[in-house]
C-alpha cells in the first residue's frame, strides 16, 4: 500500500523528478502504479514493463552514484477526470560530466502518464527519447516575415 497521496498529477510529477535527482528509490516507487501494465522506457533503452522490472532498473540506475539536476521545461499538458499526459523537455545536468553541449549537459524529450486512483494520481508511463540537435544553418538569408492581412 502507497503511503503517499498525490492529489494532483502535477504533485506526483514533482515528486518523480526530486526522487530522480535525490537517487530515491523508495520515493520514486512511491510515484509509480503498481499495476503490472507500467511501462518505462529510457532514452536508448528497451521497454522496462511491470512494477518489479521498474522497479529493478530504478534500483540500478540509482546505485551508479551519479546524481542529475533537471530542468523541466516546454510543458503540454493533456488532461481528464482520470488520466492526464504530460509531454516535456528534460534539461539534464550530469555535475562533473563533459558531454553535448558542454558540461554533460543533456535534453531528453519525455512523456508522463498518470492514472488517478482510489489513493491519488499514480505514474504508468515514463518515456524518454534523446532531443534532436538544433539544426543551425548559416548559408540561408535571412528572410522579411511575411504579413498577412
Amino acid at each position: 500500500m502507497k503511503k503517499t497521496t498525490f492529489l494532483t498529477p502535477q504533485d506526483a510529477e514533482a515528486a518523480f523528478y526530486e526522487a530522480l535527482e535525490r537517487a530515491d528509490l523508495e520515493a520514486m516507487m512511491e510515484v509509480w502504479s503498481e499495476d503490472e501494465e507500467v511501462s518505462c522506457i529510457h532514452p536508448g533503452g528497451p521497454r522496462l514493463t511491470g512494477f518489479a522490472q521498474v522497479r529493478e532498473n530504478w534500483a540500478q540506475m540509482f546505485k551508479s552514484g551519479q546524481r542529475l539536476q533537471v530542468h523541466l521545461s516546454d510543458q503540454v499538458i493533456v488532461s481528464g477526470l482520470m488520466f492526464a499526459v504530460h509531454s516535456l523537455h528534460e534539461n539534464i545536468l550530469v555535475p562533473g560530466a563533459q558531454g553535448e553541449g558542454g558540461g554533460g549537459r543533456r535534453i531528453v524529450v519525455a512523456t508522463n502518464v498518470y492514472l488517478r486512483s482510489g489513493n491519488g494520481w499514480r505514474m504508468l508511463l515514463h518515456h524518454g527519447s534523446p532531443a534532436p540537435a538544433p539544426v543551425v544553418r548559416r548559408d540561408a538569408p535571412l528572410e522579411a516575415p511575411k504579413v498577412l492581412h
